[in-house]
């Protein structure tokens, strides 16, 4: 995971989106350039130090 210049993130991960699509909640959708991926549990606990609160 990294912050790019304009604020955004982007996440290095498993594309899944065919596999977990399905398995979205009922009130969560992705536009059809997004795609569902999977990052690890301790990938997201690391990163949690260097993810700003505001």
């Amino acid at each position: 995971m990294f912050e790019l210049s304009d604020g955004n993130f982007a996440i290095i991960g498993t594309e899944a989106t065919e596999a977990l699509e399905h398995e979205l909640p009922a009130d969560a959708s992705r536009a059809d350039y997004e795609r569902i991926v999977i990052v690890s549990r301790e990938t997201l606990i690391r990163a949690k130090a260097d993810i700003p609160d505001a």
